[in-house]
């Protein structure tokens, strides 16, 4: 999984809310990313997390069809010892809010070798890779 990505859920829901501040810089990174040949590799947890988001802001039709859409992307399911690492992780950071969604993308990023397709400076923080 070298040409491959690991999202986010700010990037996911950017893309399909056009309200969203980041919905343009979404749609174009989606663009740069089929470009660059890369696949999108999206954690079941972070499927959850971002369904929810889109059900509750844009509504069931909507996201019913984003759940359609998301059917063909690589998915990739995080093992319980990957959430023990997350969880962790978020213990050393005690100063920082960060989620067990993220603490889990996280450690599974690190364990793939995949840079993460976010928004969400926590990932800096958490000295992980971000695709930029």
């Amino acid at each position: 999984m070298t040409r491959a990505v690991l999202a986010d859920t700010g990037p996911l829901y950017a893309a399909v809310d056009p309200h969203d501040a980041r919905h343009k810089q979404a749609v174009s990174e989606l663009c740069k990313l089929d470009r660059e040949k890369r696949e999108i590799v999206v954690a079941y947890s972070t499927l959850l997390e971002a369904y929810t988001m889109v059900l509750h802001r844009l509504g069931r039709d909507t996201a019913s069809d984003w759940l359609t859409d998301m059917a063909d992307a690589a998915m990739v399911n995080p093992t319980a010892e990957d959430y023990q690492r997350a969880a962790a992780k978020i213990a050393t950071l005690t100063d920082q809010p960060i989620t067990l969604f993220d603490a889990t993308v996280a450690i599974l990023a690190a364990r793939l070798n995949l840079e993460v397709w976010t928004y969400d400076h926590h990932f800096d923080v958490m000295r992980v890779g971000v695709w930029r």
